[in-house]
């Protein structure tokens, strides 16, 4: 199936829309294939402001429309305690809150831009797409990350060659309770590195301290700013180690 079969076939259908690389491409297509379209973006404690603002501009861009949900994330016990199942039970929560309203506006399919590339049986918040029956047209049409990357850059889209990002309870180690300090904490830390100019990193919760993941093209650029970056994030953790074990970027 070709990507525009699937928006013939569905002319009226909900997004759940993060504002990434991909959610941002189906928008586009949707709109450029004249498809009735409603975009939905979950505000909660876990999404930092920056992909709030990018899923605006890119809407704005677009002439989209989309509604912002506000959701208590911190409110729900099962999630906070940071189990191994906090992605699945995220998930299930978030979709729900978008399906409740979704259907509420008249929209009776709803689609994320999962895509070819992702690995459905190894993250236990894709079990939620199934339970809920959550269209995903990119991994139906074949679409990798690559496909889609490239796709958007035709099109003009400036998320094109934006980073995966996961949430910021990501960062906070399995097990230990998720608060709204940490997730503060760890937002106030991305923030600064993202101003420097650093791409595709994560600043993870270890034992109080701040431990860098990078790729390893940024490491030089690191050790030159090493007093810089120590003493901004020393303001809010207790020490900050490097990861050896370099990212790959995505």
């Amino acid at each position: 199936m070709k990507l525009h079969d699937f928006l013939k076939n569905n002319p009226k259908i909900a997004l759940a829309f993060s504002g990434g690389v991909d959610s941002s491409y189906l928008l586009h297509a949707a709109m450029e294939h004249g498809t009735q379209i409603q975009a939905y973006y979950v505000k909660s404690a876990f999404q930092p402001q920056f992909e709030l603002d990018d899923a605006v501009r890119l809407a704005d861009m677009l002439k989209a429309d989309l509604k912002i949900l506000s959701l208590n994330i911190l409110a729900e016990p099962q999630i906070i305690s940071n189990s191994e199942n906090r992605c699945y039970h995220c998930k299930r929560r978030m979709f729900s809150t978008i399906l409740q309203a979704a259907q509420a506006d008249g929209f009776p399919i709803l689609m994320d831009g999962t895509n070819a590339s992702d690995e459905t049986e190894s993250r236990p918040g894709m079990r939620v797409l199934k339970e809920l029956s959550i269209r995903s047209p990119l991994r139906e049409c074949g679409l990798s990350k690559t496909d889609v990357r490239r796709l958007s850059k035709e099109a003009g889209l400036f998320t094109w060659n934006k980073p995966a990002y996961a949430c910021l309870a990501t960062r906070i180690p399995t097990g230990e309770e998720i608060t709204i300090e940490k997730l503060q904490r760890t937002e106030k830390a991305e923030d600064f590195l993202f101003s420097l100019g650093f791409s595709d990193f994560r600043v993870r919760l270890a034992d109080g301290c701040a431990r860098l993941e990078m790729s390893e093209k940024q490491l030089p650029m690191l050790l030159e700013l090493r007093k810089v970056v120590m003493s901004e994030l020393k303001k809010y953790y207790s020490g900050v180690l490097l990861d050896l074990e370099v990212r790959n970027e995505q």
